[in-house]
């Protein structure tokens, strides 16, 4: 199963664009959102793509509810600050990772295989022990100049990393 990991669009709808369509090319399955969405008409940028999106809020969503309701127009589901995700047997978590003490206190948890977050706008996989983490970057490229989305086999564990700006 292919799933696509994105974070801190922050209100781009370009880049979600080009997200949407690389998510699409690559046959993406599911989608994971690691927060910071900003505002609700950022949904309708998504509505192409054709996988089911689970997302998380991140600390600079604030309009909660109508962020979940226009999301839930287009079938996509916002869990509150965390999510356990189970993608074809893999147990995957989800979180913005602003709060510095739940991110430490999951990273040493070998309950999971997979641990996504964003927040720090600087992509990055690596694994502790058997868990794989996977900060997938910057999706607005606001901050770092350098929008990045992500995409993880569960099959093989492997991820890599897309940018879009050159997309």
């Amino acid at each position: 199963m292919k799933v696509g990991i994105i974070s801190d669009t922050h209100d781009r709808l370009e880049m979600i664009i080009r997200a949407t369509n690389i998510f699409n090319d690559e046959g993406v399955n599911l989608v994971l959102h690691a927060g910071d969405y900003v505002s609700p008409f950022t949904a309708d940028a998504f509505r192409p793509l054709k996988a089911n999106i689970i997302g998380i809020f991140g600390n600079n969503d604030g309009d909660k509810a109508s962020l979940r309701k226009k999301y839930g127009e287009i079938g996509a589901e916002i869990r509150d600050s965390f999510a356990l995700v189970d993608a074809d047997g893999k147990k995957i978590g989800l979180l913005h990772g602003h709060d510095g003490l739940l991110l430490e206190a999951l990273s040493g948890s070998e309950a999971l295989d997979v641990l996504v977050y964003g927040h720090t706008h600087s992509p990055s996989i690596t694994r502790k022990g058997r868990v794989l983490f996977v900060n997938s970057g910057d999706a607005s490229g606001y901050l770092s100049d350098k929008a990045t989305i992500g995409i993880l086999d569960t099959n093989t564990e492997e991820c890599r990393l897309i940018e879009l700006s050159g997309s």
